[in-house]
């Protein structure tokens, strides 16, 4: 016999909080072991068609681990210094840059000319802010990342953990499927498969946009001629997720720094704009409808609530596990909703007896 409705609330309710205490507590202690699920959930279709193909499990996780290794040395020892570096020229160069946007505005607006105006000030100070304090936030930033996470964590613990569940992943999912509950394991299989269609359409389709995008920018921008060009084109490409704001944020970055560059040449910066929305039509038209799918059922709003409220309570660990949160929440809610409408609060007595009654007439 089922356990009662109430009793069942109690006991996921109670699980529930025990997850999010734990998440509260152990954040930093756990994040590594949730990088390397994310990194063996992200690989494990990747594993299972070289399986088909007839290589063993081992034998795939095997080969999979050896890329992935050459690719991240290869991104190490040709992109990571040339980003490091064109991110600490920018930052040196943001006084330049400003000092010409405030010539610019003398010239259109002579009234700045007074010392006492505040906007003369404060285009004064920001230049001198973003030289100070931007390399000071680029090295705070990466302190902090290394004290937290130690460089042991991201070189061996990482890998090794994601190495291990990609192994065994396939035994693992087994062995979950055979602790459910026995009445409600066909509905946590149906929940589960449904949360595991939306993070696969959009996490795994979503970085291969963010990436396409990101190349694109990167390499569009390096033939236009534009300096920075590869940390235009990483912003840009980082933050597609979000509709819209990875062309707005990269689109300002990269037209506010042609301006700079190619002042007097119109049409170096009219190709800096178009890039840009050539790579807004490709993202809606055609890279993202292939990529993720047009039914994803994650809201770009509630993705960014979620990366908001999980990232203030659990910091960094709650930023990682946010969309799968959000993922599982949306599916969820659907679910509720669904039971909701066959219930009888929603059809109400006056629509089953109708159903009830063939002889009613059709209303």
């Amino acid at each position: 016999m089922a356990l009662p409705v109430r009793d069942q609330m109690k006991y996921w309710g109670v699980a529930g909080v025990v997850l999010l205490l734990a998440l509260w507590q152990l954040g930093n202690v756990i994040l590594p072991f949730i990088v390397g699920g994310a990194i063996a959930y992200f690989m494990d279709p990747v594993a299972d068609r070289l399986e088909k193909a007839g290589l063993s499990r081992a034998a795939a996780t095997g080969t999979i681990s050896i890329i992935a290794l050459l690719v991240a040395i290869l991104i190490m020892l040709s992109i990571v210094p040339t980003l490091v570096k064109q991110l600490t020229s920018l930052v040196n160069d943001a006084p330049e840059i400003f000092r010409r946007l405030q010539a610019f505005l003398l010239q259109r607006f002579p009234e700045l000319q007074d010392e006492t105006s505040t906007m003369r000030q404060t285009l004064e100070n920001i230049g001198m802010v973003i030289q100070s304090r931007g390399g000071e936030l680029v090295n705070t930033v990466i302190g902090s990342a290394i004290s937290v996470i130690s460089a042991v964590v991201f070189i061996v613990v990482v890998p090794v953990v994601a190495f291990y569940l990609l192994l065994d992943w396939d035994h693992m999912v087994k062995r979950v499927d055979d602790a459910l509950p026995r009445d409600h394991a066909p509905v946590i299989r149906r929940l589960a498969s449904e949360i595991d269609g939306v993070l696969a359409a959009f996490v795994r389709g979503q970085i291969s946009v963010c990436i396409v995008l990101g190349v694109f920018y990167s390499v569009a921008l390096m033939l236009a001629g534009l300096d920075y060009a590869l940390v235009v084109g990483a912003i840009a490409g980082g933050v597609t997720f979000i509709p819209y704001v990875g062309a707005l944020v990269g689109g300002a970055l990269a037209i506010g720094l042609a301006l700079f560059q190619f002042w007097g040449d119109p049409v170096s910066i009219a190709i800096v704009a178009g890039i840009f929305a050539i790579g807004q039509f490709l993202e809606g038209n055609v890279i993202t409808p292939r990529l993720v799918g047009n039914s994803v059922g994650l809201h770009p709003v509630w993705l960014l609530f979620a990366l908001s409220a999980f990232g203030t309570l659990f910091g960094f660990v709650g930023m990682l596990v946010a969309v799968p949160v959000a993922a599982a929440i949306g599916v969820l809610a659907r679910f509720g909703i669904e039971r909701y409408k066959s219930s009888r609060l929603y059809t109400g007595l006056a629509t089953q007896a109708a159903s009830d009654d063939p002889e009613a007439p059709d209303a």
